[in-house]
Parts: C-alpha cells; sequence; structure tokens
C-alpha cells in the first residue's frame, strides 16, 4: 500500500512521509517534519516542521503536535524539536509543544496513549506504555516514567517527576515527585500505597512484589533502602531516589536513600 492522503491536506514539498502512511482531510503537515511508516493523521491534525516521529502512530482529528513552547521568553527562531517514537494513540484534542533551547526535544516515547484533550509541555520526557487520561496537564520539564496511568484532569506542575509504575487518581493536583510503583492522589496529594494492579500487570508479584512493599514501609519510616535484596525493581527505585529532584517528593521530603 503506498500513501493516501486526503486531496484536501497539505502536506508540505519538504515532509517526508514513510510508506503505507494515511493523511486524512484538511490535516497539515509542515516542511521537515517526519512520518514513520503505517502512521494515520486524522482530518485536520496539524503536524509542524519541528516534528519526528516513528512508525505505527495514530493521530486523531484535531491533534497539533509540535507547536511552539507556551514560553513568554521563547525566541521563535530557536530551533527545537519534538521527538515521538513508535506505537502511539493521540486522541482528539492533544497536544504536544516542542522544547524551549536550541537542540534539544520534547520526547515522547513508545506504545503510548493520550485521552482527549490532554497535554505535554515544553521540555518533558513521556516514558513507554504510559496512559494520559481525558484532560490531563503537565508543565514544562516533567519526566514521566514508563507504565505511568494519569487519572482524568491530573495536573502536573513544571519539573516534577512521576516514577515508573505510578498511577495517579484523576483531578489529583501534583506539586512535587511521585515515588515509582505507587498511588497517588487526594488533596494534597499523598502516596497510599503501593500499585498493585498496575505491577500485577506487569508480572511484579510474589518475592518481587513484598521486597517492593517493604521498601515502601521502610521510606515512611526514613530508613536506608540498601539493607534490602537488590532486585531489579529494588535497584531502579534507588536509581530514582539517587537522582536530585527540583520539587522534593509528596510526603517523603527527607526520605533516605
Amino acid at each position: 500500500m503506498t500513501q493516501k492522503i486526503h486531496p484536501t491536506a497539505y502536506v508540505a514539498e519538504g515532509a517526508l512521509l514513510g510508506q503505507n502512511v494515511q493523511v486524512g482531510p484538511f490535516a497539515v503537515i509542515e516542511d521537515d517534519a517526519v512520518i514513520g511508516n503505517d502512521c494515520i493523521i486524522g482530518a485536520h491534525a496539524v503536524i509542524m516542521h519541528c516534528v519526528s516521529m516513528g512508525h505505527g502512530n495514530v493521530v486523531h482529528p484535531h491533534v497539533v503536535l509540535g507547536d511552539f513552547p507556551q514560553d513568554v521568553n521563547f525566541d521563535r527562531e530557536t530551533v527545537s524539536w519534538l521527538q515521538i517514537g513508535d506505537g502511539n494513540t493521540f486522541r482528539e484534542g492533544f497536544t504536544a509543544h516542542r522544547a524551549t533551547q536550541k537542540d534539544i526535544a520534547t520526547k515522547i516515547g513508545s506504545d503510548c496513549y493520550f485521552m482527549n484533550n490532554s497535554h505535554v509541555a515544553h521540555d518533558c520526557k513521556i516514558g513507554d506504555h504510559t496512559i494520559f487520561a481525558n484532560n490531563v496537564a503537565i508543565g514544562g520539564h516533567v519526566q514521566v516514567g514508563n507504565n505511568v496511568f494519569m487519572g482524568g484532569a491530573v495536573v502536573a506542575h513544571q519539573f516534577c517527576r512521576i516514577g515508573s509504575f505510578a498511577i495517579v487518581q484523576g483531578t489529583t493536583g501534583l506539586n512535587m515527585d511521585v515515588i515509582p510503583f505507587t498511588l497517588i492522589g487526594g488533596r494534597p496529594a499523598k502516596h497510599y500505597r503501593l500499585n498493585s494492579v498496575g505491577l500485577k500487570r506487569a508480572g511484579i508479584t510474589g518475592d518481587r512484589y513484598k521486597v517492593l512493599s517493604t521498601a515502601f514501609r521502610m521510606l515512611k519510616k526514613r530508613e536506608s533502602l540498601y539493607t534490602l535484596e537488590q532486585t531489579e525493581e529494588i535497584q531502579m527505585l534507588q536509581e530514582w531516589l539517587d537522582t536530585k529532584s527540583q520539587r522534593g517528593i509528596h510526603g517523603f521530603a527527607e526520605v533516605s536513600k
């Protein structure tokens, strides 16, 4: 199958489209945009010149990818990027902005699902297999790990980190970091327990789960985790804790490493 481009769509001569790409009515793809094989671009979607995406992405109607950062100090002559992996779904009204600094990219991984009217701001980094429910909005420089679920209308302050395998309850406001493997929610936000459902789905069960459960209890007591069995999950958690945070951690401002 060759490219299937609707006659009302605008595809710039300098855009690079892979094999089997479909472009719907009134969609816009600007110069220098790179669209991988087997992507579907819906009606009225806009893919700007600074966007590079892999294969198998589905872009629903009225999505805008790669527009200017919402930063009043941004110089529009700056060349920056939005880089997208493979197999993502972007539902109606989703937006993602390119980075603020020269030759830097906002990054979205692979196999993610972004629901209606969710937003990824400039300079963010989103891992793989992550889901944003409707109306999720994250500020600039936010880092979201792999296998994260962000409930409806969650908002995250700039520079926050949301660790891998975390689940954030709907309508939660985040102004500090979220520990990997946990469930967080409430006003103010609070870590309640491990994300047991998500961990089970990921195959983190049995002794691996028990070690994580012990680690969570130790963190609440401000105890070091280095006495625990060094499973893959504990090593990931320690590496995350060892990374300097600009926001602190919800409820664990002085957590021991």
